[in-house]
């Protein structure tokens, strides 16, 4: 059995056959599509808006029930 050689250093290929992620190194659109890492994205405005909406809606429900 003969190992394959990279021709340019004369040395053997390296064998990514039992790293785990050798499967996803080739390209970027490898990757799966992963929903969370698209709403943390957005979690820096929602937050904020979100809190403010909560306060409004709050000081609302205090000032009609006085």
């Amino acid at each position: 059995m003969t190992l394959p050689v990279d021709a340019s250093t004369n040395a053997p290929a390296p064998d990514n056959s039992h790293d785990p992620r050798a499967h996803i190194a080739g390209s970027p659109d490898a990757r799966p599509h992963d929903p969370i890492e698209e709403v943390t994205k957005v979690i820096p405005l929602v937050l904020p808006l979100a809190g403010g909406v909560l306060m409004f809606l709050l000081a609302f429900i205090a000032i009609y029930m006085a």
